[in-house]
């Protein structure tokens, strides 16, 4: 009872009930989907490391402990990205798909109860031996449209894949309300018809920049990135979604940050 407790409290002092989310001691997940799925919350980190064993540190830490731990308790697939093309090198993003509030909540508890987290060099570094140089967090609830995070084909088959992480900005909360449903109703279907293959979309909950929105998309290798890229920009559908009132760049983005990243060797996505 006095964990339920706990997690009522967490979720309330977020302000959580004014997103559709329920507080059910048993039950504490997401809006869901228009079929009726149970849409998933993201984090997202940003490691900032320096070119030094920071790097051997981190990974040692995500590959040997935390995924492992992590999986145990659900959160599977674990993404892990360093940057291929971005101003920031070397930088680890890191991508956990939950079921709920609570899931998220209670695997952070668990990996740092967990005997071999406390006992691991990334939790007993002293200041001179720092894991990293800092790192930053955001929250995210996927889109109606794209409920579930979609492991790529190429995952399974170990081929090789470069991700594309995107995140548009918006000038305040209706505009970005805005561009999420211009992805539901059409940009997303449009998007997989033209080779754009997306990995999740996200609706920053907490995080910097807000509001904001973040997605990611998968390719073979940087001239297929560009041959889609190149048709989805001459699709009739989307030039005619994007210049109906309403949807216009103009009137709901107001920036848009983009970057390449490739997976690191023991990444689930």
């Amino acid at each position: 009872m006095l964990v339920h407790m706990r997690r009522r409290e967490f979720l309330h002092s977020l302000g959580w009930a004014g997103l559709g989310v329920s507080l059910s001691p048993m039950r504490l997940t997401g809006a869901e989907s228009a079929e009726g799925t149970a849409r998933e919350f993201y984090e997202l980190r940003r490691y900032e490391l320096r070119r030094s064993p920071m790097t051997r540190q981190l990974d040692n830490f995500l590959e040997r402990v935390a995924i492992p731990i992590w999986n145990r308790v659900g959160i599977r697939p674990v993404g892990v990205f360093d940057v291929a093309i971005g101003p920031e090198n070397p930088t680890r993003y890191v991508l956990l798909p939950c079921r709920s509030l609570a899931h998220w909540w209670e695997a952070q508890e668990i990996l740092w109860g967990d005997p071999r987290a406390q006992a691991h060099e990334f939790y007993q570094a002293m200041p001179d031996r720092a894991p990293y140089v800092r790192y930053e967090s955001s929250l995210m609830v996927a889109f109606p449209g794209m409920p579930k995070l979609e492991v790529p084909p190429q995952t399974a088959a170990g081929a090789s894949r470069i991700f594309e992480l995107r995140i548009y900005e918006s000038h305040n909360e209706r505009a970005h309300r805005k561009k999420v449903e211009m992805f539901d109703i059409g940009e997303t279907a449009i998007f997989k018809r033209t080779g754009l293959r997306p990995v999740f979309f996200g609706s920053t909950l907490i995080g910097a920049r807000l509001p904001n929105l973040t997605y990611m998309l998968v390719f073979g290798d940087l001239a297929t990135r560009d041959a889609a890229w190149r048709t989805f920009v001459g699709d009739p559908e989307w030039k005619k979604l994007s210049t109906t009132p309403g949807y216009s760049d103009a009137e709901i983005v107001t920036n848009i940050t983009n970057y390449l990243l490739r997976p690191t060797s023991y990444s689930q996505i």
